[in-house]
């Protein structure tokens, strides 16, 4: 039955998201960024399963760009972004408000990070879910791990996930890039293990992106796992897409 829903699986992943792009090229801007020795270890020790030189390349994220990161929890790709962007470019990093509200200290260490001078670019911006926006229009809007919980109850739910999609497609420049990484589903699962395995079908999640108003760009298979059963709690190391949407323009 596994191989069975393998085989669907890698089938309807084909089929929703077009051809799969060739491995990147990996910038000498990027490769920096990563080695970054202000990266802490908690992070650097997550790399070989997220490969972050691969995503933010295939990304297109270049330096003088401003970037808008939604829901950057501890600051991951913050802090890669923010090398890769350097000195010229800016990166907006978001928190849920109504998750500050319910915990006053949950923007503490993105706000330490912002107050750290080998990160000055980066700005913390304290804002509801579903509203997403930056001060200035943005080259990229980058969500990792994190599109599924928009489609939950609590503070990082979107509640209106077109509105959402919208305000993405809103705060970019035209000719913008969206990149979305996240867990992914069974074909089909649609958006029923989002609550539960913290995964989403990667047709549904592509399907509502498009209807925003978004083409598609391509998708990197630097974190396509095809060995996952799509039956557990997602991980670093489950099956994962890496989708980059671009606002014509």
């Amino acid at each position: 039955m596994k191989k069975t829903n393998l085989l669907l699986s890698l089938v309807a992943v084909l089929f929703f998201t077009g051809v799969v792009a060739a491995a990147p090229t990996i910038p000498a801007f990027v490769e920096k960024a990563v080695a970054d020795s202000n990266r802490p270890a908690a992070d650097t020790m997550r790399d070989a399963d997220r490969k972050p030189a691969e995503s933010v390349a295939f990304g297109g994220v270049k330096p003088g760009d401003t970037v808008l990161e939604l829901l950057s929890g501890g600051g991951y790709y913050t802090r890669i972004l923010s090398e890769v962007v350097g000195p010229t470019g800016h990166v907006y990093a978001t928190v849920p408000a109504a998750l500050v509200q319910a915990r006053p200290t949950a923007a503490d260490a993105l706000k330490a990070l912002a107050a750290d001078p080998g990160y000055a670019n980066v700005t913390v911006l304290i804002q509801p879910t579903g509203s997403p926006s930056a001060p200035v229009p943005v080259d990229v809007v980058w969500t990792s791990l994190n599109y599924h919980d928009l489609h939950n109850p609590g503070p990082f739910g979107a509640g209106d996930i077109p509105g959402f999609n919208k305000a993405v497609f809103d705060a970019l420049k035209p000719g913008g890039s969206f990149v979305v990484i996240d867990h992914a589903a069974m074909a089909g699962a649609g958006l029923t293990q989002t609550g539960t395995l913290h995964r989403i079908d990667p047709a549904t999640a592509k399907s509502e992106i498009l209807q925003a108003g978004f083409t598609f760009a391509g998708q990197s298979d630097a974190l396509l796992r095809p060995n996952d059963d799509y039956t557990a709690h997602s991980t670093d190391k489950d099956d994962q897409f890496t989708f980059r949407f671009r606002k014509p323009g």
